[in-house]
């Protein structure tokens, strides 16, 4: 066999999700962070699992420090989150060729550079670094803007976004390589704690010579 194909069509239905969302009225994140944070006796929270270093992403101070300028003591969490994702998109250059595929996001902050993947990973850190719960998300992108609006960028692949845990109002999703919020363009596939956990394709190829990955996306609204 010289070639393996794996060919994936989906219809999925999409639902305004933050039409009601004041970022100004979420809860103050510091608050956020004491109440997950561990206490023996305490009650388990689930979110409290995505607090933590998992394979690609290892909270430091050098995260910590770059989070905390959006961050002051009672910033409403979500309006600390879209602050934070607003600073990554204009500090980050969107550079394919700058990261591979299991770059860890110490190293794509370093960089400043990469791809989706590493813009996400990098503010996860971030968040994660002040003890936040965040979430890697997976998905695709609508390749066809509506009239006078831009092209997302990432359209042609696979995407990756980042979902901030917010009492009261849930998930919130954050994408940092185009400086929205994840609504109507976006469609999710996975949610994990990093890349590690949700890549969409996994496997092993045995035999010799060169391989050749090629990956082709279309996302149209109906």
């Amino acid at each position: 066999m010289s070639a393996l194909q794996l060919v994936s069509e989906t219809t999925v239905a999409l639902m305004p999700r933050w039409t009601d969302l004041d970022p100004e009225a979420t809860p103050e994140w510091d608050d956020v962070a004491d109440a997950l944070r561990f206490r023996v006796g305490g009650q388990f929270r689930p979110e409290v699992e995505f607090c933590f270093a998992s394979p690609n992403i290892v909270p430091r101070p050098s995260l910590r420090d770059y989070a905390l300028p959006s961050f002051p003591p009672g910033m409403p969490i979500a309006a600390g989150a879209i602050d934070l994702m607003h600073r990554i998109h204009e500090d980050f250059a969107y550079k394919p060729s700058a990261t591979m595929f299991d770059t860890p996001a110490e190293r794509a902050f370093e960089l400043k550079s990469g791809v989706c993947q590493d813009f996400a990973q990098v503010m996860i850190g971030c968040l994660r670094s002040l003890g936040l719960p965040a979430r890697y998300v997976s998905g695709y992108l609508r390749n066809d803007p509506p009239p006078g609006q831009p092209r997302l960028i990432g359209a042609d692949a696979s995407h990756a976004w980042v979902s901030v845990y917010c009492p009261g109002s849930g998930w919130i999703d954050l994408d940092p390589t185009n400086d929205v919020l994840a609504d109507m363009d976006h469609v999710t596939l996975a949610i994990g704690r990093d890349y590690s956990d949700v890549s969409l394709l996994r496997g092993m190829i045995l035999g010799g010579g060169a391989h050749r990955v090629e990956v082709g996306v279309t996302v149209l609204a109906l």
